[in-house]
């Protein structure tokens, strides 16, 4: 069972990413099933659903953690297959996990380059450029996410948990052919100040003409920040509504399974 979406802004565009028919099973376990997905530039695409709604199976599909069982996807209405999460970024698409995969012993600079560090040549002698490094990453936070750290010289583990997400967002975005950034609870466990700020830079990101795709537990962050929302329930896809042409309740019924959009089929 699939769904398409309901007519939005971007109807008439090519979206960015095109999933068609994704099934992934794990030995007798379907993940997913028959599922449909497209994400546009410049927009925030939620994904909802209980724990076991094939959520996270999905967006590791679309990042090149999983291998789909069945099912295709397009880049940019392009077929495009990954082995692994190395050619997901080499495509344009990144994640930010949960766990943020931050190296806490590891300076904010250390971390936004960590796997692939600059370097300069020293008498022949390959040496890390920390200065290059250093501003790079200042530029990054300052001027693609507005964030400014006290210091660029501490260890991210003293950072907060809304400046170590600023951080791993960072990260990502520092490459210039990141098209797509799949953020998983991005505010899980972030305070209420915190959480407005990771709210503000995905809203950033998105009006940067980026696809972002966030899964989250809050509708509340859900509905703040989304243009639309993709419903998954038992492994498919129930429904893609507009934000701004539904509710609370509304999403709350189909995550539940007592209501589907008139374009499930």
């Amino acid at each position: 069972m699939t769904a398409t979406t309901l007519k939005t802004a971007a109807e008439g565009k090519q979206p960015v990413v095109s999933m068609r028919g994704i099934t992934k099973r794990f030995g007798g376990v379907v993940a997913l099933d028959e599922v449909d997905l497209d994400a546009y530039g410049g927009e925030v695409l939620a994904i909802v659903g209980d724990n076991g709604a094939g959520k996270s199976t999905l967006i590791k599909i679309l990042t090149g953690v999983y291998q789909p069982t069945k099912g295709t996807l397009e880049l940019d209405g392009k077929p495009f297959s990954m082995a692994s999460h190395s050619d997901a970024i080499a495509a344009g698409v990144d994640a930010v996990y949960q766990n943020l995969a931050i190296a806490d012993h590891l300076t904010p600079a250390e971390n936004l380059f960590l796997g692939s560090e600059l370097t300069r040549s020293v008498l022949g002698f390959k040496v890390l450029d920390n200065k290059r490094m250093r501003k790079e990453a200042v530029d990054t936070l300052n001027n693609r996410l507005g964030v400014q750290l006290k210091s660029m010289d501490v260890l991210t583990e003293s950072l907060s948990g809304g400046q170590r997400q600023a951080v791993a967002i960072a990260r990502a975005v520092r490459h210039d052919t990141l098209r797509v950034l799949v953020m998983d609870e991005p505010t899980a466990a972030l305070g209420p100040q915190e959480t407005a700020r990771t709210l503000q830079l995905i809203k950033s990101l998105r009006d940067q003409g980026l696809t972002v795709i966030v899964i989250s537990h809050s509708l509340d962050d859900v509905f703040e920040i989304s243009d639309r929302i993709h419903v998954q329930r038992r492994g498919r896809c129930v429904g893609v509504v507009t934000t701004a042409q539904t509710n609370n309740e509304e999403v709350l019924s189909m995550i539940v399974g007592a209501k589907t959009t008139d374009q499930e089929h």
